[in-house]
């Protein structure tokens, strides 16, 4: 029974099959190419490469949400970028001098908050002008990374906080925190998306989203629901990264966007949307994440390793436009 369980699962996400295949394909070449004695598949190796997962995996259980719902959003990086500079700007504030290490839940708050706004002004007007997601968080995305630079021009803003600093740093069982701000994110949304009206209306709209209005449901609050969610993400994985760095440059968070819907798609979303799973989309991210570091295990530069993962991304979007064409042909039959 548990065998037949196991082959469901890996058929229903097959990104698992991926993931597997990465550990034995960089294992065995690392033990050839690589410059390091360290192998690759090493409990702290594997540790660290969980951690490191953490920024892009957080925003991209909410760019899963979105895009099962039908659309898209490009403004996660500068989101990502400017909650930064309202954490570390508000730890380093003279209004809060007095207050001490009470001015984290302060900061983290108004990081939080700035990012559901910012999500929220996405969501407001995609649902009251009609225009495309894709054009709504293009023009913001250009928009938010502007008032980055705005702000502190090509300066980094910086404020360190040791208490934030070790919070960061510990581990529990194990794992590191950012590691347990990622698996309790994941599973927080898994129960939304399946075991809760608001999940099955995302399915829903994403699927058919005229017959999702003629079913009574509220497509335009709906999906600013979830552009706030990802706003909220976004800041929150801003949040557990620079928690640890207290130091952030105007352009941090670039291309997040890429990578983040890279792992999605990778993780079987359709862009089309309808269709999707969180699991999968965590298999995504590791499988990213994997690639980026076993690539690098055997002496591969950025730009092979832009060029491998770019290559996979064209490569499972043509495999998967080919399934769903072969499907339509066989509901005609």
């Amino acid at each position: 029974m548990k065998l037949i369980n196991v082959k469901i699962l890996l058929k229903a996400s097959p990104i698992w099959i991926f993931i597997l295949f990465e550990l034995v394909f960089f294992s065995v070449a690392g033990s050839y190419l690589s410059l390091s004695d360290k192998a690759f598949m090493d409990v702290d190796n594997m540790l660290l490469l969980l951690k490191q997962s953490a920024p892009i995996g957080i925003i991209a259980m909410g760019m899963a949400i979105i895009m099962i719902n039908g659309n898209i959003d490009l403004s996660v990086g500068a989101t990502f970028a400017i909650a930064a500079i309202v954490l570390l700007e508000t730890m380093s504030s003279p209004m809060f001098k007095g207050l001490g290490d009470w001015v984290i839940p302060i900061a983290w708050g108004a990081a939080l908050l700035v990012g559901a706004l910012l999500g929220a002004i996405n969501g407001l007007i995609a649902w009251k002008t009609g225009v495309d997601a894709f054009i709504v968080t293009l023009g913001s995305m250009l928009g938010f990374r502007g008032l980055v630079f705005m702000f502190n021009g090509e300066n980094p803003t910086s404020h360190l906080n040791w208490t934030l600093v070790d919070f960061a740093e510990s581990q529990f069982l194990g794992l590191h925190t950012a590691t347990w701000f990622l698996l309790v994110v994941t599973a927080v949304i898994w129960y939304l998306m399946n075991r809760t009206v608001h999940g099955r209306n995302a399915y829903a709209i994403g699927n058919n989203r005229e017959a999702a209005v003629n079913a009574g449901i509220r497509v335009g609050p709906h999906m600013m629901i979830n552009f706030m969610l990802i706003g909220f993400l976004a800041a929150l994985s801003a949040v557990v990264f620079y928690s640890e760095s207290g130091s952030v440059n105007p352009n941090d968070g670039q291309l997040y966007e890429l990578w983040i819907i890279t792992a999605v798609v990778l993780g079987g979303t359709k862009l089309t949307g309808g269709s999707g799973s969180i699991l999968s989309t965590l298999g995504g991210v590791i499988a990213i994440q994997l690639l980026r570091k076993g690539l690098g295990h055997i002496g591969a530069d950025t730009s092979t390793v832009n060029l491998v993962i770019g290559s996979i991304l064209i490569l499972v979007l043509f495999l998967d436009r080919q399934i769903n064409i072969k499907g339509r042909e066989e509901l005609k039959v």
